[in-house]
C-alpha cells in the first residue's frame, strides 16, 4: 500500500510541478515585458490592463502551488500514519497470538517484529520525502533541458578553414526562406562586390536587404546557392575567426547595462580611452557623452534605455568603428539620426572606409558618399545597379525614390 501511494503521489506531484514552472515562466516574462515596456504601456494608458493580467497569471500560479502544497501536507503525514498503523497491526496481531498461548509467538520474537517496523521506518519515510524533491527537481529539469538541448542551426563545419578576409564577396544564385515564418529573403540572388568596394543596397521593407547581412556574418545558412568569401563557400569557414573579421551595425541597436565606454569597447578588452574617443568623435557622438554627468563612464541602463534612439545608434557605429576590420556592414543604423548628424557621420565614414569593403543597406538615399555602386533590391532580387549617376539616368525605381526623397526635404 505504502509502495503504490508513494508512487502515485509522486506522479501528481511531477504534473502539477511542471504546470507550476509553467505558469511562473509567464509571470516572470509578464514582468519583464511590463518594466521594459513601461513607456508604452504609459503612453497607451495600459497600466490597468498589463496589472489585471499580472493579477490573473499571479492567482493562477498561487492556485496551483497552494494545490502542490496541499498534496505535500497530506503526503508525508500519510507515510507516517501508514508506517504507525503497521507498527501498530504488528502489536495487535502479535499480542493476539501470545495471549492465547498458542506457542506460535512468544514475547522476544513479538519485540524483534516491532523493532524491525522500527527500523524500516527512517528508509520508507525518507524514501517517500526523496522522490518528493525528485519529481520537484525533474519538473524544474525538463524546462532546462528544452532550452540545453537546442543545437543552433549553424555549427562549426568539421574541419574549419581559418581565412583571413580580402574582402571580394560573391553570392551565387542564392536562395533563402526563413525557417520559422516562410517569408522569402532572397531568390536566385546574384552579386559580386570587389575588394575595398563601397556598396549600398536600397530597397524598401522586406526587400531582402537585412537577409544579405544574415547571410555574410552566417547567422543563417542560403537555402540554395552560396556565399563565398575570396573564393571559399562561408560554410567552410571558421565561424569564430570570420566574425572577429566582420563589424556589423545592426537595424535593433542593443546596448548593455554598462558604461559607454565599456558598450563601444565591447569585444575588444585591448582597446584603450583614446581609440574609444576617437571610435565617438568619428560616430559624432563624443560631444553628447562628454555633456553626461559621468561622460564615459554613465552607465547607460537596460539596453541603453537613458540614451535617445539617435545616440544609441551611434553609440553602437563607434562599437564597429573601434573593431577596426576589413569588412563593415551598416544595417540602416541612421534612421533616428538628425540630417545635419548624419552628414557629419557619412563624412568621417568616406575618409574612415577608404581601404576596407563596406557594404551600407538603407531606405534612404546618401548623395553625397560616393558608393561604387548602389544595389536596388526589390522581392529578393536585384532590380537595378550602378552608381548614383547612372541609375538617376535611368528614371527607374531608384530615381523615383531619389524624387521622393528630394521632395520630402530628406537628401542627406
Amino acid at each position: 500500500i505504502l509502495a503504490i501511494t508513494i508512487y502515485f503521489v509522486n506522479t501528481v506531484i511531477n504534473r502539477r510541478s511542471e504546470k507550476i514552472q509553467s505558469l511562473l515562466a509567464s509571470l516572470t516574462t509578464n514582468a519583464q515585458e511590463s518594466y521594459s515596456g513601461i513607456r508604452v504601456i504609459k503612453s497607451y494608458v495600459q497600466e490597468k490592463a498589463m496589472l489585471g493580467f499580472f493579477n490573473a497569471n499571479s492567482e493562477e500560479y498561487k492556485k496551483n502551488a497552494i494545490g502542490l502544497a496541499r498534496v505535500e501536507a497530506l503526503y508525508f503525514p500519510s507515510i507516517t500514519l501508514l508506517i504507525g498503523l503497521s507498527t501498530l497491526m504488528t502489536i495487535f496481531i502479535g499480542g493476539l497470538y501470545y495471549a492465547r498461548g498458542t506457542g506460535t509467538i512468544d514475547l522476544p520474537a513479538l519485540v524483534e517484529f516491532v523493532v524491525y517496523i522500527n527500523m524500516l521506518t527512517f528508509p520508507v519515510s525518507a524514501i517517500g520525502w526523496t522522490a518528493s524533491m525528485i519529481q520537484r527537481a525533474a519538473a524544474s529539469q525538463k524546462r532546462l533541458n528544452e532550452f540545453l538541448d537546442t543545437r543552433p542551426d549553424i555549427q562549426q563545419p568539421a574541419t574549419p578553414v581559418k581565412h583571413t578576409i580580402a574582402g571580394d564577396i560573391r553570392f551565387n544564385q542564392v536562395s533563402f526562406t526563413y525557417p520559422h515564418t516562410g517569408i522569402k529573403g532572397l531568390s536566385s540572388f546574384d552579386l559580386h562586390i570587389r575588394k575595398g568596394e563601397k556598396i549600398a543596397l536600397v530597397g524598401r521593407t522586406g526587400s531582402g536587404k537585412s537577409t544579405v547581412a544574415q547571410l555574410l556574418l552566417r547567422m543563417y545558412d542560403p537555402t540554395s546557392g552560396s556565399v563565398q568569401y575570396d573564393g571559399l563557400d562561408v560554410r567552410t569557414l571558421d565561424l569564430t575567426y570570420l566574425r572577429e573579421q566582420i563589424s556589423y551595425v545592426p537595424q535593433d541597436v542593443f546596448l548593455f547595462s554598462d558604461s559607454i565606454a565599456e558598450n563601444i569597447r565591447f569585444g575588444q578588452a585591448g582597446v584603450d580611452r583614446s581609440a574609444v574617443e576617437q571610435a565617438a568623435k568619428m560616430a559624432s557622438v563624443h560631444t553628447d557623452i562628454l555633456s553626461l554627468a559621468e561622460g564615459y563612464d554613465t552607465v547607460v541602463g537596460e539596453r541603453g534605455v537613458t540614451l535617445s534612439g539617435g545616440q544609441k545608434q551611434r553609440v553602437s557605429i563607434a562599437r564597429a568603428l573601434v573593431k577596426d576590420p576589413g569588412l563593415m556592414i551598416f544595417d540602416d543604423c541612421l534612421s533616428a539620426v538628425d540630417a545635419k548628424t548624419e552628414q557629419e557621420i557619412i563624412g568621417h565614414l568616406y575618409d574612415y572606409l577608404h581601404n576596407k569593403t563596406a557594404i551600407i543597406i538603407t531606405h534612404r538615399i546618401f548623395s553625397l558618399f560616393q558608393f561604387d555602386r548602389i544595389i536596388v533590391l526589390d522581392d529578393g532580387q536585384i532590380i537595378e545597379q550602378g552608381t548614383h549617376a547612372e541609375l538617376l539616368e535611368k528614371d527607374g525605381y531608384y530615381a523615383e525614390l531619389y524624387a521622393r526623397q528630394q521632395d520630402q526635404g530628406e537628401e542627406a
